[in-house]
């Protein structure tokens, strides 16, 4: 359950895979953390098995990152996706790179729309389910993961609208009550040099905190035109990032990491928002391909989030915040945030008065260090509560873009607009939520007109 898309252009166009290569370091607070790991999982199998259910790059990187873990007795036992290829391809990168670690045999790899189900029956409870397919999917296999105790590392996005949405936050209250571990794939907030930055922030390094910026701007995301023989829900969800109602978009896919950051530093959910945005190109599917959005927070706080995918524009990947005695740069790029803080607005070398002093840590592995030190050691760990607001927030931006309304907090978490009434049933005879016109080419949102609240 992975996309096939054109790799965005530009310097800042960095992927997972590359920024792993780029950082290619294990957070020394990682080992420490687990160097008195008690191996108390269970008594006469020490071995958590790991089932990973989508099969793309974020699930395959996830695997490795569980392994970068010192002293974790971690094996992959299980494998599921959609598509067979998808699986067959992680299998034979995962046995290349981690072959002593690898458990999985034919009869334990399932392909289909009922594949998670079958991976998550081989687990025990304490065991680790790693959900990677695009988020559509993410609280139907969330619910199945929690009804059957397993713990669960879930990546990013979260759900494609609000009633999806509520679904997962449903299944975060039952996991806390099973005191389940669970980590999110906000790996930003793992990283350390950002955790020093916003605790300066918290200790009134820059005063009161009143705007927020954050960018992804760089190349376009790429969906071509459909084969009239190409199975349209196969094609929609394998081209996931231009596909809405598979990923809720880029700006939610991509930019949640952003929005949650955002928040985080602020430590507050936006109560509003208004936002502007379109499409000049027809490639990106059925998206727009530039949002700019304004959030304010109940103190009248703005953050300010700008998402545009077009060649031959400038590019920056980066997060800043404005505070009543100076400002600080939270994100510089993705391979690393080098984050500093300035005595003004002005964002000079000479105004800096802090600036972090070393290469951040990998913060892939960082997450996953915390989270099998919970699992190993029972300790509280759960971050799905937080995925889930954080993936409302980036949902009411998306929303006041597509509908041009502003957009209360209440309103986002109440709307009843959903783009597949019923995903727990969805196969490749379904009708696709999103139908592309005579033309061949998908129709976005239109302000004014669009409803999505």
């Amino acid at each position: 359950m992975s996309t096939q898309k054109r790799r965005p252009t530009g310097v800042q166009a960095h992927s997972r895979r590359e920024f792993l290569a780029q950082s290619g370091m294990l957070a020394a607070a990682s080992t420490a953390a687990l160097s008195g790991m008690v191996r108390a999982h269970v008594a006469e199998d020490p071995t958590i098995r790991l089932a990973l259910i989508g099969c793309g790059g974020r699930g395959t990187g996830a695997v490795g990152d569980a392994f970068s873990v010192p002293g974790a007795p971690v094996r992959l036992h299980v494998m599921a996706d959609l598509f067979q290829d998808r699986l067959d391809g992680s299998l034979n990168a995962l046995r290349t790179n981690f072959a002593d670690r690898m458990d999985v045999t034919p009869e334990r790899c399932f392909t289909g729309f009922d594949a998670y189900r079958k991976a998550l029956d081989e687990l025990r409870p304490g065991d680790i389910a790693i959900l990677a397919t695009h988020s559509v999917f993410r609280p139907m296999h969330f619910e199945y993961a929690v009804q059957k105790g397993v713990n669960v590392f879930m990546e990013k996005s979260f759900a494609v609208d609000a009633p999806a949405n509520r679904r997962l936050l449903r299944a975060a209250e039952e996991s806390e009550k099973k005191n389940l571990k669970v980590g999110c794939g906000f790996m930003w907030r793992h990283s350390k040099a950002r955790q020093a930055l916003v605790d300066r922030i918290r200790d009134g390094a820059i005063g009161d905190v009143h705007t927020l910026r954050i960018y992804r701007v760089h190349g376009p995301v790429y969906v071509p035109m459909r084969a009239p023989n190409r199975n349209p829900i196969e094609f929609q969800i394998r081209a996931a990032t231009c596909f809405n109602w598979v990923s809720g978009g880029f700006f939610i896919d991509w930019h949640c990491h952003n929005v949650d950051q955002a928040c985080w530093v602020k430590d507050a959910w936006p109560v509003e928002a208004q936002a502007m945005g379109g499409r000049c190109f027809a490639e990106a599917g059925n998206n727009f391909d530039h949002y700019c959005i304004e959030y304010t927070f109940a103190d009248g706080a703005k953050l300010f989030a700008f998402s545009r995918h077009m060649n031959h524009c400038w590019e920056t990947y980066s997060d800043y915040v404005h505070g009543a005695k100076g400002s600080a740069v939270l994100m510089e790029s993705l391979a690393q945030p080098n984050p500093r803080i300035y005595k003004s607005q002005r964002m000079d070398k000479s105004e800096i008065v802090w600036q972090y002093p070393e290469p951040d840590v990998n913060p892939y592995h960082a997450e996953w260090a915390v989270l099998l030190d919970a699992v190993m050691n029972d300790k509280p760990h759960n971050e799905a509560r937080r995925a889930g607001l954080a993936n409302l927030a980036a949902l009411m931006g998306r929303m006041a873009a597509h509908t041009g309304q502003r957009v209360t907090w209440e309103e986002a978490m109440n709307s009843e607009f959903q783009y597949v009434d019923d995903i727990d049933h969805l196969s490749f005879e379904s009708t696709p939520p999103i139908q592309e016109g005579p033309d061949g080419l998908f129709p976005c949102a239109i302000p004014g007109v669009t409803n999505e609240i």
